[in-house]
């Protein structure tokens, strides 16, 4: 059993999907979970509400992760409330579908600043709270995509800060190792989350896309709980700069019949 007892984890965007199910996952593992949503309070509300039915505490706070006095403000205020976060997971992110001639430079800046930004905010915010406590060791689970490593047409603003993320969070490791902060990176397929429903629950897209999942499903938000789960627990201790793919086989999949 992965165990978590005593930890307070940070965990953005986590009012739904797989943010909501990593917050749950922690919990049920023993910690006090801070809960962040943008615009869906009652979706943050509900995860808050199931973090304290597993007999954990909860702290619910509004955050815009491209906000760095926001950033700051959560990290206080669960310093405050909690205590000295132990964990941090960036799973806050967006998407932007749009051919670069085609592409305004408001969305190229909205996905760069929320995907790559944010978790550059959080993750210095976290560092500067364990250094200015002492404090030695600590987890940083940064949630990339496939397509940190797949190209996407239309996708040029997503996979440059998805790609932008893992080479982050590699450097980070590096930069962290002495202080004992391990810093990974979990990159999902398709999975089933709000974000991905018009795909996801439309019998005709799925026809479409499954051929090219070799396990011919989505995943669950569950499952990459899961992984993160691991990566912020004790057991994975020798385990930094690394990035988890979780995506039936589609990463392998990619480019066969060539």
């Amino acid at each position: 059993m992965l165990d978590l007892t005593g930890k307070v984890a940070i965990v953005t965007g986590s009012d739904s999907g797989i943010g909501r199910a990593t917050a749950l996952a922690f919990a049920q593992a023993g910690a006090d979970v801070a809960v962040t949503f943008h615009a869906d309070a009652q979706g943050g509300e509900d995860t808050a509400a199931r973090v304290r039915a597993e007999g954990r505490r909860a702290l619910l706070k509004q955050l815009d992760v491209t906000d760095e006095d926001a950033v700051q403000t959560l990290f206080d205020a669960v310093e405050s409330d909690l205590g000295l976060p132990d964990i941090l997971v960036n799973n806050a992110g967006t998407g932007g579908d749009a051919e670069v001639a085609d592409m305004d430079t408001a969305t190229w800046d909205r996905v760069i600043r929320t995907d790559l930004y944010g978790p550059f905010f959080c993750c210095r915010a976290f560092i500067r709270a364990r250094k200015r406590a002492g404090a030695q060791g600590g987890k940083i689970v940064n949630v990339t995509s496939v397509h940190e490593a797949i190209p996407t047409p239309g996708g040029a603003a997503y996979g440059a800060a998805k790609g932008g993320l893992l080479t982050f969070t590699r450097s980070l490791a590096l930069e962290l190792a002495p202080l004992r902060i391990n810093v990974n990176a979990v990159a999902p397929g398709l999975i089933r989350t709000p974000m991905t429903a018009e795909r996801t629950e439309d019998p005709e897209a799925m026809k479409e896309e499954l051929p090219r999942i070799p396990w011919n499903r989505p995943g669950e938000p569950e499952e990459v709980a899961r992984l993160a789960l691991y990566l912020a627990a004790p057991d994975s201790d020798y385990v930094t700069g690394q990035s988890f793919t979780i995506d039936g086989g589609l990463e392998m999949n990619w480019g066969q019949g060539a």
